[in-house]
């Protein structure tokens, strides 16, 4: 099998970050995107070999496909191009990471685990900051207590920014309910109405219940049946929000999302690196079996750094031959232990 890692959508703010960290690691990864121009730009700047196609397009994407061992799929939204990408490496048995945060995507993909194990491939979603420290995390807890029923989970940036593409995934989501889980299924209410104070550790902040891919991800991990995932904010920002529910039906609508997603497109990509090496994130997370409680606290660099790191690091080890076929989650692949490998990640 050839051993080229392949790094799609590498062009944008995250795949540029990843390829980079390719780089430094002495690993020259066959890159490719739907932009011919930006492409072929960023793939002269550091004499890479590089394709140009649609994700769609299965012909294209499964001869570029054939020329790796492991793809990083980078182009999201993932809810409308990780199935594509998915049913193109099970028909070219090339493994399978990607850096969503979206649990519509981890359920999606979940679905071909069985035929996964019949190629012999992998198929690892999330291998960035969604969802490899907060997966690492709910492991930690739950191995600290094996019956737990409960498990709440949180982050929060200190000094980070978005990128444009996470921008665009938050976009697709407007108008949308809080996705949480409980007795195993999914439920969902309205944004805002959850809202707790977390003591991160060094300090304490008013959080808010999201959607999150944990809520797919830490139940494939632990099993535990009611998960919530929540984040940092402000109570100006939670005010907002609340007063936001009133518009749903604004948000939900195809054109207001288009007219925000040309909007985003005019924004700079992404945090500047002096940012992102300044910028730091704290997670927290709460276990209980009805009786007892454990918690437990993370800190990591920023997020967008630690994709890089955490992504390339995972697609390393499959390349070494480190694997286990199948869909897996980022802790039951590689353990509880996966994200102290990581420079700068440390237990509070």
């Amino acid at each position: 099998m050839n051993k080229n890692l392949l790094i799609y959508g590498a062009y944008g703010y995250t795949g540029r970050l990843i390829v980079e960290e390719c780089l430094k690691n002495g690993i020259k990864p066959i890159i490719a995107g739907r932009d011919a121009e930006k492409t072929m730009t960023y793939a002269k700047k550091h004499e890479l070999e590089y394709d140009v196609f649609e994700v769609s397009d299965r012909k294209k994407l499964e001869n570029w496909l054939k020329r790796g061992e492991v793809v990083v799929h980078c182009a999201g939204p993932f809810i409308h191009t990780a199935k594509s990408m998915v049913q193109g490496c099970l028909a070219t048995n090339t493994h399978y990471l990607d850096i969503t945060g979206e649990f519509q995507v981890f359920d999606l993909i979940k679905e071909y685990g069985e035929k996964a194990k019949e190629k012999g491939i992998m198929l690892l979603p999330g291998t960035g900051f969604d969802v490899v420290p907060s997966d690492c995390l709910a492991k930690h807890l739950h191995n600290k207590m094996p019956n737990a029923t409960d498990l709440k989970l949180a982050f929060v940036s200190k000094g980070g920014k978005l990128s444009r593409g996470t921008a665009k995934t938050m976009i697709e989501n407007l108008g949308e309910p809080q996705t949480l889980r409980r007795g195993g299924d999914y439920e969902g209410i309205p944004m805002g109405k959850s809202a707790i104070e977390i003591d991160y550790g060094p300090f304490k902040q008013i959080s808010m219940g999201i959607s999150w891919g944990d809520v797919s991800t830490a139940y494939f991990s632990t099993g535990i049946p009611n998960i919530e995932v929540f984040s940092g904010t402000t109570e100006q920002q939670l005010s907002k929000v609340k007063r936001a529910l009133r518009l749903s039906f604004m948000l939900r609508s195809r054109t207001i999302k288009n007219f925000l997603m040309r909007q985003m497109d005019k924004r700079s990509d992404g945090p500047e690196e002096e940012r992102r090496k300044e910028s730091v994130m704290y997670l927290w997370g709460k276990i209980s079996n009805g009786v007892t409680s454990e918690e437990a606290r993370l800190k990591t660099p920023n997020g967008y750094t630690l994709t890089a790191a955490s992504t390339v690091l995972i697609a390393q080890k499959i390349l070494n031959g480190n694997f286990t076929i199948g869909f897996q989650t980022p802790s039951i692949a590689y353990g509880e232990k996966l994200i102290l490998e990581i420079e700068g990640c440390e237990y509070l």
